[in-house]
């Protein structure tokens, strides 16, 4: 039974802990329990560990990494640089949702592997990573990402409020950001994963180049990427429904975090 600290009690944090607990996961056994959980509202977490059935206890950060095999991150990019470093002192395994935090960050990995530690990125709210990392084996000669997000997604959002962009007037489909996956992810802090997570899978040589669409009236996330290379041609188009608890957040990052945690604990492994 794996040993899973939680952290962050939002809508990611609790579709994780209903999906491991054997209660409320419909069947999906997971070898994995949550052992402690940490939030900076701790009622929200007490609230969660309520309707968790083996209740685990609302605990500092310190604690929570103590306590457990694998820390996983469902709280934000704000939260990295304190929890990664302690994490890596207690040669902790780590499981991270706010990918975008990890860019610009090489001596968090290098001190992974000074210390036996493992950094696991689940694929989030994209398909395609098994083949783009494939294709990097090759010469890979370039990678396009293009987000359409909802108004309703980007409303609020940093890149927005700063450059004081109406998104609500936009009456059609208007590209709001141009740039490398670096920049996406500094621009959008809680909404940039996918552009993180797309970079870290192909080599840095190679620049990873971001578009972010505006879609009035839209009601999905949906990313497409463009890699090319001398592996050939590749195209992947999801279409993601956003969280019901959070529109910025799609269904599936929480349950590709789920998917993960299932095959760390699995004997059979499919895909790259």
């Amino acid at each position: 039974m794996l040993k899973i600290g939680l952290l962050g009690a939002g809508a990611i944090g609790r579709i994780i802990a209903t999906a491991l607990d054997p209660q409320q996961s419909g069947g999906n056994r997971i070898d994995a329990q949550i052992v402690a959980i940490c939030d900076q509202d701790r009622e929200r977490a007490a609230a969660l560990s309520a309707e968790i059935s083996n209740h685990p206890p609302v605990v500092s950060l310190d604690e929570m990494i103590d306590k457990c095999e694998l820390a996983v991150e469902a709280a934000s990019q704000g939260a990295l640089p304190v929890f990664v470093p302690k994490a890596l002192e207690r040669r902790r395994d780590m499981l991270i949702m706010s990918v975008g935090g990890l860019l610009g960050h090489d001596e968090w990995f290098r001190q992974a592997a000074e210390r036996g530690c493992r950094i696991y990125v689940p694929s989030g709210a994209i398909a395609g990573l098994d083949g783009i990392k494939s294709a990097s084996i090759g010469k890979l000669e370039s990678a396009v990402l293009t987000s359409r997000k909802p108004v309703a997604a980007l409303k609020g959002t940093k890149f927005v409020v700063e450059r004081g962009i109406a998104v609500e007037n936009f009456k059609s489909e208007t590209a709001i950001f141009e740039g490398t996956a670096e920049e996406a992810a500094k621009a959008f802090p809680t909404t940039s994963n996918v552009a993180a997570s797309l970079r870290l899978a192909i080599d840095p040589s190679i620049p990873v180049q971001v578009r972010v669409v505006a879609v009035p009236g839209g009601t999905q996330n949906v990313h497409e990427i463009r890699a090319q290379g001398e592996f050939g041609c590749l195209t992947v188009i999801v279409q993601n429904m956003p969280s019901k608890q959070n529109p910025r957040t799609s269904q599936l990052a929480a349950f590709s975090a789920i998917a993960t945690l299932a095959n760390l604990t699995r004997a059979l492994r499919v895909g790259t």
